[in-house]
């Protein structure tokens, strides 16, 4: 079962798709409806190992604090820990929302999926 927050931002990111003719935007939709079992976990050791300084990055699951980052990256997630922000924050890195990311990067042309 999901929340009205999470069918909030499926609608959001299905407007975005079409609008910007961005399919990425349109998978993480796809994603943030599957159940809670589905979902991904990724520790910050795994983002500073397939990442590279300044990337732009979604998670469609949480974040989990295990492990060291050692550059910066913008970073979108369904949920984190706060040993994660802080981690990625530490970093020179930033945290932000679906809705900013969206604003940025209205094509979604620069940002990967990780997990």
């Amino acid at each position: 079962m999901t929340n009205q927050l999470v069918h909030l931002m499926v609608k959001d990111l299905k407007t975005a798709s079409t609008k910007n003719k961005a399919p990425i935007w349109a998978e993480l939709a796809e994603m943030a409806l599957k159940p809670k079992i589905a979902k991904r976990l990724v520790n910050v050791t795994k983002i500073n190992q397939v990442t590279l300084d300044n990337e732009v990055i979604i998670v469609p699951g949480k974040v989990l604090g295990t492990g060291n980052i050692s550059h910066k990256v913008t970073l979108c997630s369904f949920a984190i820990s706060t040993a994660a922000a802080k981690k990625i924050k530490g970093a020179g890195g930033k945290i932000i929302s679906y809705s900013d990311l969206i604003s940025k990067f209205p094509t979604g042309k620069g940002v990967r999926i990780i997990g």
